[in-house]
């Protein structure tokens, strides 16, 4: 038997199992490079809208399409073997109905070959979480701050440091849980809040900006390198890739521009001719 066929991938009641043990570790990932360098490292990998900022310089992640996150989903199912993969359902993709985000979710799956689908929203979509879970797809909710609705919300701002508002986003948490998602993202809220909720839902809480009492951690893997203009203040850097890149692209300009090419030892030799 092949190494690779001796690595299971992670599925989604592996990731349900891991309420209240060992803490779950999740990125996102666009590419099939750097979902080979994390593989070993993750136990989620999110193929997240947030590609469209991150790759395509967009301000919201509303322009994201169904394609571009198929694309970018079987990218990193290429570079990865041990890692469960979810892949973000983008804004528009499975809001008009359940029926709507089935075949959505369908193509997605299909066509990337990942184990999960995410989506945003609390009891509104209860439904139909509680739709694709029962026809096989399995789903990660995500509460707190939803970026989809930026246009409706006015702005990336903290979800529940107003005590008055828990109880609306603690009711989202527990409907998600209910209709049967394996887990939920837990985005921007403060961490009394998180801990409530983590401690209210029988599923694992990830979160992202919602401190140290949710069950497991995602962060955006450009941001943590570096290579983003703008995080969110509660994200830690883990590299300073970005100066490192630039240098290097100057270093190499000027080369160019002083003619310092590669040496003969690393072109290709013209053929028939001797010393």
């Amino acid at each position: 038997m092949s190494a690779q066929q001796d690595i299971k991938r992670l599925t989604a009641p592996d990731i349900l199992a891991r309420k209240g043990g060992a803490p779950i570790v999740c990125l996102t990932s666009y590419h099939a490079h750097t979902a080979r360098l994390m593989d070993n490292y993750c136990d989620i990998i999110l193929v997240g809208d947030s590609l469209g900022m991150v790759m395509h310089g967009l301000e919201t992640t509303v322009p994201v399409t169904l394609d571009m996150m198929i694309l970018q989903g079987l990218a990193v199912m290429r570079g990865s073997r041990r890692a469960l993969v979810v892949v973000d359902m983008p804004f528009g993709s499975y809001e008009a109905s359940k029926e709507q985000a089935f075949m959505s979710a369908v193509r997605v799956m299909k066509e990337t070959g990942c184990g999960a689908i995410k989506m945003e929203g609390g009891k509104r979509l209860a439904e139909t979480i509680a739709f694709l879970v029962e026809r096989g797809v399995p789903v990660m909710a995500h509460v707190g701050l939803t970026p989809q609705s930026i246009n409706t919300i006015g702005s990336f701002r903290a979800q529940g440091r107003d005590e008055a508002d828990w109880p609306r986003i603690e009711e989202d948490a527990r409907a998600v849980a209910a209709a049967g998602a394996f887990s939920m993202v837990i985005e921007a809220v403060a961490e009394p809040l998180a801990r409530k909720l983590t401690a209210a839902v029988a599923i694992p809480t990830i979160g992202i900006g919602a401190s140290a009492a949710c069950d497991g951690q995602v962060l955006v893997l450009e941001d943590m390198l570096g290579l983003s203009a703008r995080v969110p203040k509660f994200v830690k850097r883990y590299g300073e890739l970005g100066p490192s890149i630039e240098q290097a692209v100057a270093t190499y300009a000027e080369e160019v521009r002083e003619r310092r090419f590669p040496g003969p030892e690393h072109t290709y030799p013209m053929r028939g001719k001797k010393a």
